[in-house]
Parts: structure tokens; C-alpha cells; sequence
């Protein structure tokens, strides 16, 4: 069997999970090497998965011959960096969401990729949910006929550790957590995010407002073609990790997402009972998984990615609009890109 040569940039919780799954679910891939900034940190993980080779720069990884592809994992400040390198050894590259901070930068990136031959794919979970790839199955079916609205919420189960926000290198709220729902919002409704109105308030999570972030957001956004979508991203539930998904069609509704971790309520005298799920990890296992292997086969068949470079960039676009949006209080179009 022909084996995809990877090498995975940034080990920290999302990074291991990659290479684990690389490591051990992935049969056409080979986990060459681990590299981070944290050399000890690498060493450790590369010992944990029982691969031989750990660095500490992107460009230790690029240099092997026997490295195909990188996923680049680290926070997102230095995804551009990194994939710069990647595309200039001529690697193909798996990015995690969102595809870079700005723009300018993501303009930069898919050019440069265009131009070298590079294929990217971004980690956008949410295509991979097994329950969304149903509904945009169902969609093309024609069973709910024309989708008018698209509605998601997403509310993490308690704030990040205030490090995270400090550290300054992992992006705004809109940037790093509702990212998601504009690259989910722009494939099941398979068209681009025109317009967009954002509000957003600290409420739960006052630490944030020294780094002039939020923790609350809503939005209201217009399509292209004419369709509607609403986002609610917050940050602390207390009672799980809760994403859902509705899309409103011309003949019938979809809802995608669920709370329970296992398919267990318990019901007695004292009242009933379920658990949630608490972890993204947990609640995505299969998107992770799933979104990998399609990575690594893809390129095996020499095939173009199918979250591509583009999708990327277009997801930062609407993210810099719901910014500007939120401080500015006001609508605010989006800096579209056509495809190349």
C-alpha cells in the first residue's frame, strides 16, 4: 500500500490528536516526525506515538525528503509563516482553522500555493460532523427543496484559561471560535456570505475585556443569492459542549447536533438524567478523524482538496467583516474573492 510521508508542526491538545490519528487510524499514512516549539514537549509526544524523528522548526520538517505533506498546528499568528515554508519545499499542507489572521495574509497564502503547486486543505471540522455531511446529502437531494435560512449556535462549556487570550496569538473570538459556523454557513448553503451584522458583548467572561475581546456574539448575515443565516457563538454554557445546526428549506427543515455523550437517560422517582458532552474533542471525534483520512487519501490520488485554500481565505474574509461589523456597529460587506 502506498503510505503518505507526514510530519506534524505544533503537538499542543489539537496537534496530538492529528498525530495519533495519523500514527495509529490511518493506514495510508506514515507519521514520520513531531516537530514544536517546545523541543521537550515534541520529544515526548513522538515517544508516546513510537516514531523516531522530533524537531523544534517547520523547516527541519520541510528538509526531509521522505515528508510529503505537514499539518501545521500551531496557533493561528503563525500559520502563514509556516505554510510559507511548507509551500516553497513544495509540500502539501493540512492547516487547522482558521487559515490565517488577516486577509492580506490569506490573499498572500492562496497565491503563493496557486503558484508552487502546493495543495492546502483547511481544517474546518464541521464538513467532516457526520450529521452535517447527512444534511448537505439530503440538501443536494433536493429533500428540504431550496435552503432560505441557515441558523447555528455554538456555546463551549466554560472560557478558556485567560493565558490563552494573553498570549495574543491565537485570534479574536470571531477569528478562533464563530470561524466555524462561517465556513459551515457558506458550504450547506453552498453559496458565498455577502453581508454581515455582528453584535457582541463581555458577559460571562470579564478578563477577556482587557484584550479587547468578547465572549458573547450574535449575528445576522445575508447571502448572496438572497438567503438568510443567524449565529449565536458563546462561551460559557455550564452544562457542555453544545453546537446545533438548523437549515430551513423552501419544503421542510434540517436540524443537526446533539447534547448527549452517550444515548442513555435514566428516568426514576427522583427525576430523569443524561450526560453531556464536554469536550470538543469528544464531540468531534469523528469529524477529526474523518477529515484527516480524506486529507491523506486525497493527496495519495493526486485529487484537489475539497476544503481548500480558497474556503479558507473566504472564512477569514467574513471573520475581518463581523470585526469591523461588531466595532463599528453597523452592516458590513464582505471582501469576497472570486475562485481562481
Amino acid at each position: 500500500m502506498a503510505k503518505l510521508g507526514v510530519g506534524v508542526l505544533g503537538v499542543g491538545t489539537m496537534g496530538k490528536q492529528h498525530a495519533y490519528n495519523l500514527r495509529h487510524r490511518i493506514p495510508e499514512a506514515q507519521l514520520i516526525a513531531v516537530a514544536d516549539t517546545d523541543m521537550q514537549r515534541a520529544k515526548v509526544v513522538a515517544a508516546e506515538l513510537e516514531i523516531e524523528h522530533y524537531f523544534n522548526s517547520v523547516e527541519a520538517l520541510a528538509e526531509r525528503k521522505d515528508i510529503d505533506a505537514i499539518v501545521v498546528v500551531t496557533p493561528a499568528k503563525f500559520h502563514g509563516a509556516a505554510m510559507k515554508v511548507c509551500a516553497n519545499a513544495k509540500k502539501d499542507i493540512f492547516c487547522e482553522k482558521p487559515f490565517t489572521l488577516t486577509v492580506e495574509e490569506a490573499d498572500e497564502i492562496l497565491d503563493l500555493t496557486q503558484k508552487v503547486g502546493a495543495r492546502v486543505q483547511v481544517g474546518h471540522v464541521r464538513r467532516y460532523d457526520p450529521p452535517n455531511v447527512r444534511a448537505k446529502q439530503r440538501i443536494e437531494a433536493g429533500e428540504i427543496g431550496d435552503p432560505v435560512i441557515f441558523k447555528s449556535l455554538a456555546r463551549d462549556p466554560a472560557p478558556p484559561p485567560v493565558g490563552y487570550m494573553a498570549s495574543g496569538v491565537n485570534g479574536m473570538f470571531f477569528q478562533d471560535s464563530t470561524v466555524h459556523e462561517f465556513d459551515l454557513g457558506r458550504w450547506i448553503m453552498n453559496d458565498e456570505i455577502s453581508e454581515i451584522h455582528a453584535y457582541g458583548a463581555v458577559l460571562v467572561f470579564p478578563e477577556i475585556a482587557q484584550y479587547n475581546d468578547i465572549d458573547t456574539a450574535l449575528l445576522n448575515m445575508k447571502f448572496s443569492r438572497g438567503t438568510l443565516g443567524a449565529v449565536e457563538n458563546y462561551m460559557q454554557s455550564g452544562y457542555g459542549y453544545d453546537v446545533r445546526t438548523e437549515i430551513v428549506g423552501s419544503k421542510g427543515t434540517i436540524i443537526t447536533g446533539y447534547l448527549q455523550q452517550t444515548a442513555e437517560v435514566v428516568m426514576t422517582a427522583a427525576g430523569s438524567r443524561t450526560d453531556v458532552v464536554d469536550h470538543f474533542l469528544l464531540r468531534f471525534a469523528d469529524g477529526y478523524l474523518n477529515q484527516m483520512r480524506d486529507f491523506v487519501q486525497t493527496i495519495l490520488a493526486d485529487h484537489p482538496t475539497k476544503v481548500d485554500a480558497f474556503d479558507g481565505r473566504q472564512a477569514v474574509a467574513v471573520a475581518a467583516a463581523a470585526e469591523r461589523s461588531y466595532r463599528e456597529g453597523r452592516a458590513v460587506e464582505v471582501q469576497n474573492r472570486k475562485r481562481p
